[in-house]
């Protein structure tokens, strides 16, 4: 795989019109992102415009429910034939088992491949701070998401979204098979915003990283053609 094939970038953006103006003037970008923000303003429609022009899809609405619930959804999102979803680790092992369940019944019964479900350990934007005096965590960060990397992966998921500061480690305990994704990715020329746990582009790939989710740097660019060089041409220098 080349390495500007595991960029995903991010279509975080009000509505369609909007999502379609990127997909059309980012025409080498293979691999999208999809939240909460735009499917909520459009619903699958979306979905299906991107599978038209045969584009990869992260369907990212991280499900955090009941079992039940959380099942429910993963049944219908399955039909849909993204290639990843995503679900917060902290719903729960049951909801983990009920998800993992799901995705194979809903994929099947739609005849799509089933997505790779992959589990939020943390959110990128939460500081070691943040986790220990807003959550009440007390574990310190990097071993709080390490435990919930674990049981995402001693239950059955495919992989894990991570701050790419992570990355390293994670890959030591997980292994080579089991996916890393990892928002809060900002090149130095981009200004971090709302991530507090960052790495490069390319820092990212060496740390471990199997895709890395851009957002920003690239569509709230005043140039997101050559934002998307840029970070191709850094790409291309790792090996």
């Amino acid at each position: 795989m080349n390495a500007e094939d595991r960029v995903i970038v991010a279509l975080d953006v009000p509505d369609e019109r909007s999502a379609i103006d990127f997909v059309e003037r980012l025409e080498q970008v293979s691999f999208w992102k999809v939240g909460l923000e735009l499917f909520t303003s459009t619903g699958p429609k979306i979905l299906e415009l991107l599978k038209s022009r045969q584009k990869r899809i992260f369907l990212d609405l991280k499900f955090h429910d009941i079992p039940n619930t959380v099942a429910g959804a993963c049944r219908v999102a399955s039909r849909y034939g993204v290639d990843l979803l995503t679900i917060h680790a902290t719903s729960g092992k049951e909801a983990l088992k009920a998800a993992i369940e799901a995705v194979q019944v809903g994929a099947s019964s739609a005849g799509v491949k089933p997505p790779k479900l992959i589990a939020i350990t943390l959110l990128t934007s939460i500081s070691s701070r943040e986790l220990a005096f807003d959550l009440k965590i007390p574990l310190e960060l990097p071993e709080y998401v390490l435990e919930m990397l674990l049981m995402a992966q001693e239950t059955g998921l495919d992989g894990t979204v991570c701050s790419p500061q992570e990355v390293a480690q994670l890959r030591q305990t997980c292994g080579k098979d089991f996916l890393l994704v990892c928002p809060g990715v900002r090149p130095t020329w981009a200004e971090a915003k709302d991530q507090a746990r960052s790495l490069t582009p390319a820092q990212a790939l060496k740390a471990g990283a199997d895709y890395l989710v851009i957002g920003r740097p690239i569509t709230a660019s005043d140039n997101p053609e050559l934002a998307w060089k840029k970070i191709c041409e850094e790409l291309a220098s790792v090996s």
